[in-house]
């Protein structure tokens, strides 16, 4: 535990991190990659790039000073952050790694404020933050090696059939090379898949959501072609490979996923936000309870559809599934055209009891949030995921 005094130190240093802003998170970057350039290999350099990865460390960094006394409310968010550290396979090593460059670039920016007492505090206040994430992801990682199908760090997996979904999106079918059973995920979780793209000076991680229901055999993720190649560095590169080859795969991980209960459910997602929702749908309509499921989804148009054959074969075999899409450049088949309007199929929603899950650009989710927020959904039912650094909405 911290003491008071330390507390009281730590919280007014807040003011100091506004003023400096993310000049604080860009620094230390600058600083840890050029002391140590193998964790290159790990961090998302693309996120470096457009400046993602800085604010969101920035935020992390204010929201934990500023409830150093309260951590109970930075619970969802350190959850977050350990199953996206468990799927990159961040050890306790990397910990005293970060906490050094970030003690030293306070130290650098703010040396007339950083001073030794003010240094001691947040030198206390780190190793508290870092115990309860070591300790947090020691859990998870000990979930993905002692359960069956589990491992420990990457492992092999080949690609063993490519579909394409629609315009720009494209499955992948990966299964285990040394022809065992893999962890069950739940519905919802993504998989980080470790690779180096051609001419890439350093390893790449990302995270691809789940596709498909657990099967304890493969796993799918659904991957989206970026038009702009530095937007999409891994993704396009996933997509120039052939069925046969083979890529490495961190144990499913995310806090992400289907509660397991009787409510009825509404997934909501726009463009590739579609993929955890389609794992979410395959369990929900192979339970045997009369749980009711609405998928709302949006795209840009019917090329971009993905899966569409798909939810009208469910939507025909399962009659408590109902399903609306709209689509931002609609044409005559066009259900609803523009940006998704709630409120447009609320009288066929579980307003004031189901589970409401979203995923698609945080735009999108922020938006989406505020209509069921209007419409009188209770916050706690609104779940949602972001892809890359996390974001509220």
């Amino acid at each position: 535990m911290l003491s008071d005094k330390t507390i009281a130190i730590v919280k007014s240093t807040v003011p100091l991190l506004a003023e400096a802003g993310t000049v604080v998170t860009e620094h230390f970057y600058n600083r840890m990659f050029s002391h140590n350039p193998e964790l290159q290999d790990i961090f998302n350099m693309a996120n470096q790039r457009s400046g993602r990865q800085q604010f969101a460390l920035f935020n992390a960094l204010a929201a934990y000073a500023q409830n150093i006394d309260n951590l109970a409310v930075l619970k969802e968010a350190l959850a977050r952050i350990n199953h996206k550290h468990a799927s990159m396979h961040i050890l306790p090593e990397h910990y005293p790694i970060v906490g050094g460059h970030l003690i030293g670039t306070l130290k650098e920016l703010i040396p007339a404020q950083f001073t030794p007492e003010v240094e001691y505090a947040w030198r206390e206040a780190y190793a508290l933050l870092a115990d309860i994430c070591i300790t947090e992801e020691a859990a998870l990682y000990a979930h993905s090696k002692n359960n069956h199908g589990g491992w420990s760090g990457t492992r092999q997996f080949i690609i063993a059939k490519k579909q394409a979904e629609s315009e720009l999106v494209t499955s992948f079918t990966l299964v285990p090379v040394d022809g065992k059973a893999v962890i069950t995920h739940k519905p919802g979780q993504y998989l980080g898949i470790k690779v180096k793209p051609t001419d890439a000076q350093y390893s790449e991680i990302r995270q691809y959501s789940i596709s498909q229901q657990s099967n304890g055999e493969n796993y799918r993720i659904s991957v989206k072609k970026e038009l702009v190649p530095a937007a999409g560095i891994v993704s396009n590169y996933l997509h120039s490979l052939d069925e046969g080859s083979v890529v490495e795969l961190y144990p499913p991980a995310g806090d992400f996923f289907l509660r397991a209960n009787n409510k009825p459910v509404v997934l909501i997602s726009a463009g590739v936000g579609q993929t955890p929702m389609l794992a979410m749908l395959q369990t929900l309509l192979s339970d045997t309870t009369n749980q009711t499921v609405t998928y709302l989804h949006a795209c840009e148009n019917t090329q971009q559809h993905s899966f569409s054959q798909f939810l009208v074969e469910q939507a025909a075999a399962h009659t408590r599934l109902n399903h609306y899409t709209w689509f931002n450049q609609g044409g005559e088949e066009a259900e609803f055209t523009g940006l998704m309007n709630v409120s447009a199929v609320a009288k066929q929603l579980p307003l004031g009891e189901g589970d409401f899950y979203i995923c698609g650009p945080t735009g999108f989710m922020a938006a989406i949030k505020q209509q069921l927020l209007a419409l009188d959904v209770d916050a706690a039912r609104i779940h949602y995921e972001v892809f890359g650094p996390h974001q509220d909405i």
